[in-house]
Parts: structure tokens; sequence; C-alpha cells
């Protein structure tokens, strides 16, 4: 029996058919499933979308800031109330201040308004955060952290203030001086 130089012919596989779907472009040989791609994306997108619906937004700010945070605390100054005249080292309000020449907004909240404030009670924890920002910022070295906008359409610079990784302006939230900022002012009276 001797043997052939035929080669049996074989039908050329017609693009578009079913088996296509799962063959990755320009690839040949088996078949690759795209199943476990599609599974991990649809996880992560999943696990993203509960993160940022459990209260995720709120500490996404805290978040960029610590990504941006100078590992040692290295900015001080002696912090007083401003007046008419005086726009060095001093404070403005519950949320905002003046240090070495700029005027900083702390980024991640939000106090009563003091200029002018809408009823008595806002005026009271308005005088209330200023008064206890005083006495943060001249607690010791903190570190200044600019976040997604560099400033307000104050002309103000958007700032979270930091000791030790820890925001001063969550400091006021906790104490009941201040909200986190959610990109609206909200009233404080009744």
């Amino acid at each position: 029996m001797t043997k052939s130089n035929v080669v049996p012919f074989r039908k050329s596989r017609k693009s578009g058919s079913k088996t296509d779907r799962y063959r990755w472009p320009g690839k040949s040989g088996p078949s690759r499933s795209r199943k476990p791609l599609t599974a991990i994306l649809c996880a992560v997108v999943i696990a993203l979308g509960g993160w940022l619906s459990f209260n995720g937004t709120g500490n996404l700010s805290g978040l960029l800031a610590a990504a941006r945070t100078p590992t040692a605390d290295s900015s001080s100054a002696a912090f007083s109330i401003c007046g008419a005249d005086r726009r060095v080292d001093c404070i403005v309000d519950g949320d905002t201040f003046w240090f070495e020449g700029k005027k900083i907004r702390i980024a991640d909240i939000d106090t009563p308004e003091l200029s002018p404030p809408r009823c008595e009670a806002e005026r009271i924890k308005g005088e209330a955060a200023k008064a206890r920002l005083l006495a943060l910022l001249n607690g010791g070295k903190f570190s200044l952290s600019a976040g997604l906008r560099d400033e307000d359409k104050y002309g103000r610079k958007l700032r979270t203030v930091t000791r030790a990784g820890r925001s001063l302006g969550a400091t006021l939230v906790d104490e009941g001086l201040a909200r986190r900022w959610d990109g609206a002012r909200h009233g404080w009276c009744g």
C-alpha cells in the first residue's frame, strides 16, 4: 500500500456562525468563552454600585483627601478671629479661614452662616462652629489637601484640613457643628 500525498478537503467555516460569538477576535484555536470575563465585570459594577448606594460617596472625598495628604502635618499658625481689616491667619466662620494670604474654604463640610444668619439658632450654632474651628486649627500642626476642584466660585481655595490623617471637618460634623458637604447649602433654622 502506498501513501498518498492527497490532503483531505476540509470545508471552510462560515463567518458569523454560532461558534464565532465565543471566539476572541483575531485568535485562532479552540473557542474561548467570554463568560468568565463578563461575570467579573458584572461583579465589579455591582460591587461599585452597592458601595456608592450605601454611603460610599460620603467617604469619597475623604478617600481622595487621604490619597493627597502629605505624610506629616507641616502647617501651623497662631489663628485669631478675622476683623474688618484683619485677613492674615484668621477664622472667618466655621468653614472658612485665611492662611498664609489665601482664603480657604473647608471642602468636606458646611457650617451655619454668620453673614448674615437667617435666624438666631443659626447664629448661635455658627458662632460655636467658628470658635471650635479656631481651637482646632490652633491645636497643632495640620495638613491641607486639594480635592477635585481647586477653588469655588468665590475664589476661595477648597481644601480638606487634616491632622494625623483625620479630617478636622469630620470632627466638627461629629460634634454637631457642621454637616458633610453634599454640594448644596441647607438651612440651619428650625
